[in-house]
């Protein structure tokens, strides 16, 4: 099952590591990832696949975004089929 997580937040040191870390400690492996600065902006956007995770996606989505409130970001996870549905044209 893969998700997409989203990361938006003034740019800081280590906002990758932390959340790459979360990840991996959760069993949660990062298909594709890409990042950039935008004015100062920090933006992420993972492709993960949960289907080794060791928590349930409402839990990795609950957890996600309390990471990101204690990191000052906006952490947000999407199921795959949920987020292309949602940007289809």
């Amino acid at each position: 099952m893969n998700a997409i997580i989203t990361v938006v937040g003034t740019d800081k040191v280590g906002i990758i590591a932390r959340v790459s870390a979360f990840l991996a400690e959760r069993n949660i492996n990062i298909e594709d990832i890409s990042q950039t600065i935008l004015s100062g902006n920090f933006v992420m956007m993972m492709m993960v696949d949960l289907s080794k995770s060791s928590k349930a996606l409402e839990e990795v989505k609950t957890e996600l975004a309390e990471l990101g409130d204690a990191m000052g970001v906006s952490i947000s996870l999407m199921h795959e089929k949920v987020f292309s549905a949602m940007h289809r044209i």
